[in-house]
């Protein structure tokens, strides 16, 4: 599967209360979640980014609480990947189940808001300012996931096949 969009950069320690402030909890539709998404860092995100677009962010992205709000915010704005140095492990989890692609790779300091980059998730493998760069490959059952939507519909698509 190959990736292609804008970046929107952001830096370390990216914790859920960023991606989605707490006030917000109380909502479970995307729509409405997305509507906050990166609120406290940058305020009219939401308003600028378009669906296709790409986070790139530094180590520890997705730290702090245990919330599948976040990467429901985040697909809620059409955003199909983040590209970070490190995930927080329970958002890594959660991402996935939601059908939100993720690679690690430290691309960071290569990027800028902007850029166009393009990624293939299925091979571990990121252009970016003419240079390719090796990011983990995705295991096959995690991009199944994200091919169908994430846990929910596979299970589904399980149960009825």
């Amino acid at each position: 599967m190959i990736l292609k969009g804008k970046v929107w950069k952001f830096g370390d320690n990216i914790d859920t209360d960023i991606i989605i402030p707490a006030q917000y909890l109380a909502h479970t539709d995307p729509r409405v979640l997305s509507q906050h998404c990166m609120e406290p860092l940058a305020p009219d995100f939401a308003k600028k980014v378009k669906s296709g677009d790409i986070i790139v962010s530094g180590t520890n992205f997705g730290c702090g609480s245990s919330r599948e709000h976040a990467p429901l915010a985040i697909t809620g704005l059409g955003i199909p990947l983040i590209i970070a140095k490190t995930f927080a492990r329970i958002f890594y989890r959660n991402a996935f189940n939601k059908g939100l692609a993720l690679l690690e790779a430290d691309i960071s300091d290569l990027v800028e808001d902007g850029d166009e980059i393009e990624a293939d998730i299925s091979q571990g493998i990121i252009h970016c300012k003419g240079k390719e760069i090796h990011a983990k490959p995705i295991p096959p059952f995690m991009e199944e996931l994200i091919n169908e939507g994430g846990l929910i519909n596979h299970l589904k698509k399980k149960l009825e096949g």
